[in-house]
This record gives structure tokens, C-alpha cells and sequence, in this order.
């Protein structure tokens, strides 16, 4: 396959679709950026490779235009001296070197056209690659947080995870267990103290009774 031939399959694809049918996103949109950056490098050198041809095709015009015009001041000079038979051969040769020179400038049109096309394919692979890079720092930032996702996910049910948990409500329970204990006996002790508190109240009571009785007798 031809460079410009790759490069139109480039620029007229799909990336979207070709990351939807891919197995692997990330490695294929890598494959995607080393092809277009390959081509890039490729197309790049090619159109190098075209202007110093467009140069060397300018420089040659030049010369054969020069040509023609030498060829024409010794026609001119030959019929000065009475010479219509070199003026009509210089006059030959300078008609053949103009032909020349018609057919060198047809020759650069078309390089030129070569050029303008290489320089909008060149912009749109651009476009496309820089597109591509972007998709790339997406999907890998997908791609990780969805593997992290996923090793979440599998340790969170995971039997390791789950026999943790496990143990760790078996132990809940146990602390429950010995906290209710402790609560009973201070609720125990608390009311027996409850019971020894009002002894002391009842007998206090008691004794001031007395002492009011005993008061009203000496009255």
C-alpha cells in the first residue's frame, strides 16, 4: 500500500468505531497513535522530498527560459548580419526549449497540487492524532479506575473479607455480652446500696421522731 493511500485510510477512519469493536480499547487506540505518528514521519519526509523536487524543477525552468532568450538574441543577431538561414535554427531551438519549459511548468503545477493536498492531509492526520492522544488519557484513566473498581469489588466479597467481617461481629457480640454483664452486677450492687441508703434515711427519720417527742414531753 501506497504512503497516500495509507494516509486517506487514516484520515477517513473511524476512531470511534474502531475502539467500539476492539476486544482491548487501550491497546488499540495505541496501535491507532503508532500508525498516524509512523505516517505522520512518513508523509512529513515524502512532502520534503516533493519541495526539493518542486525547487530543482523551478531552477531547471529558469535555465531553459535563459536558454530560450539566448536562442532569441542570436536569431536577432544572425538576421543583423543577413543570416535568415541560423535565425530560423535559432528560432528552432528556442521553440524546443520552450517546449520544454511548458512541459516543466505543467510539471510544477502538478507538484504544487501534490503540495496543497500533502498540506491539508497533513492537518487533518494532525487533528486526527492529537484527537487520539486525548481518547488515550481517557481511556487509560478508565480503564485504571475501572481495574481498581473491579479489585475492590472482588475483595469486598471475597471470602478473606467476609470471614473478617464475620469474626468481627462474632466479637461485637462477645464485648456485647461482657458490657451486659457488667451492667447487671453495677445495677445489682446499685440497689442493694439503694436499700442500705434507705435503711439510714428510715432510721434518721426514726431518730428525730424521738427527739420531737422527747421535746414535747418537757414542755
Amino acid at each position: 500500500m501506497s504512503i497516500f493511500n495509507r494516509l486517506s485510510d487514516i484520515i477517513n477512519s473511524n476512531i470511534s468505531s474502531l475502539l467500539d469493536k476492539a476486544e482491548n480499547p487501550e491497546k488499540m487506540i495505541r496501535m491507532v497513535i503508532q500508525e498516524m505518528e509512523e505516517t505522520l514521519v512518513e508523509v512529513r519526509s515524502g512532502t520534503a522530498k516533493v519541495i526539493a523536487e518542486k525547487k530543482t524543477l523551478a531552477r531547471r525552468a529558469e535555465q531553459l527560459k535563459k536558454q530560450a532568450q539566448d536562442w532569441e538574441s542570436k536569431a536577432e543577431l544572425a538576421l543583423s548580419k543577413g543570416r535568415e538561414d541560423l535565425a530560423k535554427a535559432a528560432l528552432l531551438e528556442k521553440s524546443n526549449i520552450n517546449s520544454s519549459v511548458e512541459i516543466t511548468e505543467r510539471d510544477l503545477a502538478k507538484l504544487d497540487g501534490t503540495l496543497d493536498k500533502l498540506s491539508t492531509e497533513i492537518e487533518q492526520l494532525q487533528a486526527k492524532l492529537n484527537d487520539a492522544r486525548a481518547r488515550q488519557k481517557t481511556i487509560v484513566m478508565r480503564t485504571t479506575a475501572t481495574q481498581s473498581r473491579l479489585n475492590v469489588n472482588r475483595q469486598l466479597h471475597s471470602y478473606s473479607i467476609d470471614n473478617a467481617m464475620d469474626k468481627f461481629e462474632y466479637y461485637e457480640k462477645k464485648i456485647d455480652q461482657m458490657e451486659g454483664q457488667m451492667d447487671s452486677i453495677h445495677i445489682e450492687k446499685r440497689g442493694l446500696q439503694s436499700e442500705f441508703d434507705e435503711l439510714e434515711k428510715q432510721e434518721s427519720i426514726d431518730q428525730e421522731l424521738e427527739e420531737l417527742k422527747t421535746k414535747l414531753k418537757h414542755q
